[in-house]
């Protein structure tokens, strides 16, 4: 049990960002406090830019136990804590904070969310860590590609702006390698496993370009992005018969040990938590 201080009224938290009203973590925190008859809350708190950083300043004072921070407040979050973990230096972004000995600390939950989603969705992922193709280079994908290298994969960066993968290869070193996304499709017979991090493919968004006809039998195909659950990249591997996981485990395992600090629990993902999240968003479970 992880609670960081001490307090005489039920725990605080909530989600930080502008705007925020389409998120859905107030849900999975919501549902987790009831599913553990914890007294505590969560909420939604919406922080204007031009605000953000005199709002974490005054953080100890907010009687807030913690928060995740969502876009475009991840930088700001990272300048403003007191103490940075070694996932959240490595990472180079912070996503959850707390209060520890009157200092805000903070961490990056969305590798250890990445990863639990595979090992939850895709049993034996990782048996053979082979090559891993990470679609996209932006705060999504430096998690990803810390996750994949905790798991021993060489990871290919394939990104619009060849000079991002770039950077990000050069972030993290070992076995890594920037390339134009154009590159992608060429790379594909090499991979054991595919992993979108880009906006391409969601609802409202341009389609993601990648010819999976180089793709081996054997990969597997994730993608970050849940809206929709099944993207157009995520079918096409689908129909091929590669197995397949789906954004939203992502989502569910990354507050997992946000929930753990603030209300002293380790929830678990469940199938009615999944069947809960699908429901708002209007997919049939």
């Amino acid at each position: 049990m992880i609670l960081t201080e001490k307090r005489n009224s039920p725990p605080r938290a909530g989600v930080i960002g502008w705007p925020v009203a389409h998120s859905r973590s107030p849900l999975i925190h919501g549902h987790w406090l009831k599913v553990h008859n914890l007294a505590g809350s969560y909420e939604r708190i919406p922080v204007p830019p031009e605000e953000i950083d005199a709002f974490l300043r005054a953080f100890p004072d907010s009687g807030l136990s913690g928060a995740n921070v969502t876009v475009p407040h991840k930088e700001a979050a990272y300048a403003a804590a007191d103490d940075i973990d070694d996932v959240g230096r490595a990472i180079g972004a912070v996503n959850t904070l707390w209060m520890e000995h009157g200092k805000l600390q903070a961490t990056n939950t969305d590798g250890i969310g990445f990863l639990a989603n595979l090992d939850d969705c895709a049993k034996g992922w990782d048996k053979n860590p082979g090559i891993a193709l990470v679609l996209g280079a932006g705060g999504a994908a430096r998690a990803v590609v810390w996750g994949l290298m905790q798991r021993g994969f060489a990871v290919r960066i394939a990104n619009r702006t060849r000079e991002r993968a770039q950077a990000l290869a050069d972030r993290f070193g070992g076995d890594t390698a920037a390339h134009d996304l154009t590159e992608a499709a060429r790379l594909l017979s090499d991979c054991w496993l595919v992993v979108n991090t880009t906006s391409l493919g969601m609802t409202g968004k341009d389609e993601l370009p990648l010819d999976l006809d180089r793709l081996r039998p054997d990969a597997v195909v994730t993608d970050i992005v849940y809206v929709p659950l099944e993207t157009a990249l995520l079918a096409e591997a689908r129909a091929r018969g590669n197995r397949t996981v789906d954004g939203l485990g992502m989502l569910l395992h990354q507050a997992v040990p946000g929930f753990e600090r603030w209300f002293g629990v380790r929830p678990t993902v469940t199938p009615a938590l999944r069947s809960l999240i699908l429901a708002d968003l209007g997919v049939l479970g």
